[in-house]
């Protein structure tokens, strides 16, 4: 009864529910959108939600300012913040376009005292930015991600490895060759000295090669509770000892096999081991990998160089994959085991493999028969991103009928002969209607792969689609304006290597009501400036003219070539950036409000 009375007693909302019960309430609601929404009822709402909001994700950070993400949730736990779009990956994006984490880093220093956990996607770090992390936040901070970033040294690592002895995360994947200057190994002893509680450490695809195995082991000696390392390119025979100690791993990247398949006779790995990414490995990784194969239930073998019979005797052991990473190399056949042997198979990544002689083949080439047997065999998968010799409405009619449970679909088909079944309009609409779990969507094909009435469908068919990418598709700007009549939830759209002028993009943009961002490379210009049709309050756009840029063509060998012009647009409340560098115009951008600077949106 005297807790009846306290709630009875305690402010409500003008509608009869108490500020309590929505206290209580709220911590359950997971979804941004849902928490926009409830948070824009009324005032009192919105001060509930600042002050119980515990994490964040600004998908660029150029739509808020520091400022304005402290004023409105000063209680931050986890902050994800991501900069340069995604082209930035394929050198499509200047390399001083900007993205620099600095300013962020002076808030958090200064204002976000709660802060455990940061990730910073595809921005400029500088290693001043590092050490004043470690200083301000080195105690506190628990999980520190550095993904696909840029600008920082091993000295800056080594800050963190001196100051952050409560880590456990550290994450610098994909932080490319060349991205982090690499000074020593300092940084790694330092974390072995200082850290007893690491988790996950992750420098996957760096060119971090100073290391020193010892570190390892003494990282896996001192924090009984690591499950996750994925590092550099090494030999595994140098790691006995880090395996030996590290009786709570469960997932492993980045080791290679060099020597004879005897000289393995002394290694062992985990018990707990189910993960694992080997790299430059192939027919000695046999023996090895063999024996618990069974176990496993994530499988990295993009850098592995094994060939289609090697994934075909592979795969048949490990019954239990939910997770397989690897290259067309795997083939059609591949994919048929694959489909009869991996029923939990969940996410299946088939990146581009390098074109070499031999490879050319049937046996190292994915197309429709390969995807029809998947399709048919793996029900269970969510997420699917292929690149595709071959393709036709069948097959993709048969992912609409199977694979209910498709929540990512990615295609790209490669430019090679013989593709007879274009366009694809019926596949793609068959398949769109089936998988109506569809939040994200990529479809990259040829001139003449789908025509404006499969655009059409596109937009018709993917009510809850949130990522789009379109490349090659449509005849017209008639497709275009189709498409923009659907798509309700669409909030990210890019669009590369397609025929539609300034004046269409303008009009779907404004007919996609949910679209907060726009990326496009390669568009037909107008004399007169139709992009300005799209201009609103608090829409940005930019403007990179075409450049030259050097690119690898299909046999490894650097070549200049042209880059098409691209915009980039997105809402803001942040107004018109000031650190544009030369290769960058801004236009069309309208000032900042009062009244949407306390808005809950960000």
């Amino acid at each position: 009864m005297e807790e009846e009375r306290e709630v009875s007693n305690t402010r409500s909302d003008g509608n009869g529910m108490p500020d309590l019960v929505f206290q209580c309430v709220i911590h359950y609601i997971h979804d941004a959108r849902d928490l926009d929404a409830v948070s824009r009822v009324c005032q009192r709402w919105w001060e509930i939600d600042a002050a119980a909001r515990k994490k964040v994700t600004i998908a660029l950070c150029y739509t808020t300012t520091p400022r304005m993400l402290r004023r409105r949730f000063p209680n931050l736990e986890s902050l994800k913040l991501k900069a340069k779009p995604r082209a930035a990956m394929f050198n499509l994006i200047p390399e001083d376009w900007g993205g620099y984490v600095t300013a962020w880093v002076e808030e958090i220093a200064r204002s976000f005292r709660g802060l455990k956990a940061l990730h910073f996607r595809r921005m400029i770090v500088r290693d001043s930015d590092l050490e004043l992390l470690a200083q301000a936040r080195g105690p506190a901070l628990q999980s520190l991600k550095l993904d696909k970033c840029s600008g920082f040294s091993t000295d800056g690592l080594l800050h963190i490895g001196r100051s952050c002895k409560n880590l456990r995360t550290l994450f610098l994947e994909e932080s490319s060759i060349g991205s982090i200057d690499e000074k020593d190994g300092e940084w790694l002893h330092e974390l072995a000295l200082n850290n007893h509680v690491l988790e996950t450490l992750n420098f996957y695809m760096t060119d971090l090669v100073q290391v020193r195995f010892q570190d390892l082991e003494l990282i896996a000696r001192n924090c009984r509770s690591l499950v996750s390392v994925k590092i550099s390119d090494c030999e595994l025979l140098d790691l006995v000892g880090f395996f030996r100690a590290a009786t709570a791993l469960q997932e492993f990247g980045g080791g290679s096999v060099n020597e004879q398949p005897e000289r393995y006779s002394s290694l062992s790995f985990p018990p707990k081991l189910c993960c694992l990414g080997l790299t430059y490995t192939g027919q000695n990784t046999r023996p090895i990998i063999f024996p618990f194969a069974w176990l496993l239930t994530r499988l990295d073998l993009l850098y592995a160089l094994l060939d289609t019979d090697d994934h075909c005797l592979l795969i048949q052991r490990c019954p239990n994959l939910e997770v397989l990473e690897t290259r067309n190399v795997i083939g059609n056949r591949g994919l048929e085991v694959l489909a009869r042997c991996c029923k939990s198979l969940r996410r299946l990544r088939i990146e581009r493999g390098a074109d070499e002689p031999g490879m050319e083949d049937e046996r190292g080439l994915v197309s429709h028969s390969g995807l029809m047997a998947l399709a048919q065999g793996c029900l269970e998968l969510q997420y699917l991103a292929v690149y595709v010799s071959d393709i036709t409405n069948a097959s993709l009619e048969y992912f609409g009928r199977y694979s209910k449970n498709l929540c990512d679909f990615r295609l790209v088909l490669l430019e090679r002969e013989g593709v007879s079944d274009l366009p694809l309009d019926d596949g793609v609409r068959t398949l769109l209607q089936g998988c109506n779990k569809l939040r994200r969507f990529a479809l990259y094909l040829r001139p003449g792969g789908l025509t404006d009435v499969g655009l059409g469908y596109i937009g018709k068919y993917s009510p809850n689609v949130k990522w789009m990418l379109l490349g090659s598709l449509g005849e017209s700007d008639a497709g275009l304006l189709e498409f923009s009549k659907g798509c309700p939830s669409l909030q990210k759209l890019e669009i590369r290597c397609c025929c539609f002028s300034e004046q269409a993009l303008a009009i779907s943009v404004l007919q996609l009501r949910s679209l907060r961002y726009l990326w496009v490379q390669g568009y037909r210009a107008s004399k007169t400036p139709d992009l300005l049709a799209m201009a609103r309050p608090f829409w940005n756009m930019e403007l990179i003219p075409k450049r030259q840029v050097i690119v690898a063509d299909p046999h490894g060998v650097a070549v200049s070539v042209e880059d098409a012009a691209h915009i980039l647009a997105y809402y803001s409340l942040a107004g018109p950036r000031t650190d544009f560098p030369d290769t960058v115009c801004s236009f069309g951008s309208s000032c900042l409000s009062q009244r949407l600077e306390s808005s809950s949106s960000i």
